[in-house]
């Protein structure tokens, strides 16, 4: 069974709180993958393509090319899912983050490794016990 997963217009970034629709690059029965730049918006500084973090048929658009949307404000919705025998499955996203945007994937956790300089390991190597 398909879910249908709704997609906002991302921030942006540099405190930018609404973009234009400039153009579609989908239609509403288009099958989209994972990533794939949906649709084309300006903001105050760029022109953008935005992709779609789910892999699926678009179910719906929200707003005309001129329309000006705030960020939050929905985009499409994508029916995601995989036939009624792979239950167990969850909808994907890409785990690729725009600013303000995620797709729910936990990040990565790393660690930090210092470097100590080499003369610094030397003279400790050399000290006297």
């Amino acid at each position: 069974m398909a879910q249908v997963l709704e997609f906002k217009l991302p921030d942006l970034g540099e405190g930018l709180t609404e973009a234009e629709i400039v153009r579609w690059l989908v239609q509403v029965g288009d099958v989209v993958a994972i990533d794939q730049p949906v649709v084309e918006v300006e903001t105050a500084k760029a022109m953008v393509e935005v992709p779609c973090p789910y892999g699926g048929v678009v179910t719906a658009r929200y707003g005309e090319e001129g329309t000006e949307l705030p960020v939050g404000a929905p985009l499409l919705t994508v029916a995601v899912g995989a036939p009624a025998a792979d239950t167990d499955a969850e909808p994907e996203g890409s785990g690729n983050v725009l600013v303000g945007y995620g797709t729910g994937a936990p990040p990565a956790r790393r660690r930090r490794v210092r470097r100590m300089a080499a003369d610094v390991v030397t003279s400790v190597a050399d000290a006297p016990a």
